[in-house]
């Protein structure tokens, strides 16, 4: 690296001993910029700005970091497989809650589990002065119209819910809960036993990298009989 007192003769001992030396070059280079900058450093900025702007460039850079669908080296192909004899086994696990929500959040379906858990928690409440404060969260958050994390309930349901959370008790999202859990059953959890990290861990692999799904219907459990559910973008 050439040395900054040729790049920048207006730079002098004295100068560096006051002021950090970053702060010393950096205001040099405001001056003779032409001198800093080396021919074409303009273009790669700009190739490196546009990349960094395609949607292609973010869409699932998190999803291959070790361990993100879950912890191949806590999991055993054992206990994988009880996974797979239904959505309450999965779910009744920490580490099969932790997978299932991390491939739920590549489909962009994340709000169905997180009520749920939401729900699982205000169950648990040790008083009924703390169901209101909860209530009213739970509601705003995944009930109410355009909430920020809307899950999908059907109008009857969603009407009963919203009588009952102005007084609510321990069941008021009863129906609620039970309508998203037969939605992931029916449809997420199905995907989610034929995705490539699941089928790694029965086979005592490293999960691979989950490709990234587009949010599309809401399937039934007739989409899946007899057919395999396509992964590929």
């Amino acid at each position: 690296m050439e040395n900054p007192l040729l790049l920048f003769p207006q730079l002098n001992i004295s100068a560096s001993k006051d002021k950090p030396y970053y702060k010393v070059v950096k205001s040099a280079m405001k001056e003779e910029p032409h001198k800093a900058s080396k021919p074409g450093a303009k273009q790669k900025r700009n190739r490196l700005s546009l990349l960094l702007q395609k949607p292609e460039f973010h869409e699932g850079d998190h999803l291959g970091k070790p361990g993100n669908l879950t912890k191949a080296a806590s999991v055993s192909p054992e206990e994988a497989v009880k996974w797979g004899e239904s959505l309450d086994k999965l779910l009744s696990e920490k580490a099969g809650l932790d997978a299932f929500t991390k491939f739920l959040k590549t489909e962009f379906s994340e709000e169905n589990i997180e009520f749920w858990i939401a729900c699982e928690d205000y169950k648990k409440s040790k008083s009924a002065h703390e169901l209101l404060p909860k209530a009213k969260t739970i509601f705003e958050t995944f009930i109410q119209k355009d909430a920020p994390k809307e899950v999908n309930l059907d109008f009857h349901t969603k009407e009963a819910t919203s009588r009952s959370v102005g007084q609510p008790l321990r069941s008021t999202f009863d129906a609620a809960q039970s309508r998203v859990y037969r939605l992931m059953e029916q449809d997420s959890y199905p995907r989610f036993l034929s995705s490539a990290p699941y089928l790694s861990l029965l086979q005592g692999r490293a999960p691979a990298r989950a490709p990234l799904r587009r949010r599309s219907r809401s399937f039934t459990v007739r989409d899946f009989q007899g057919a395999r559910p396509d992964f590929t973008l």
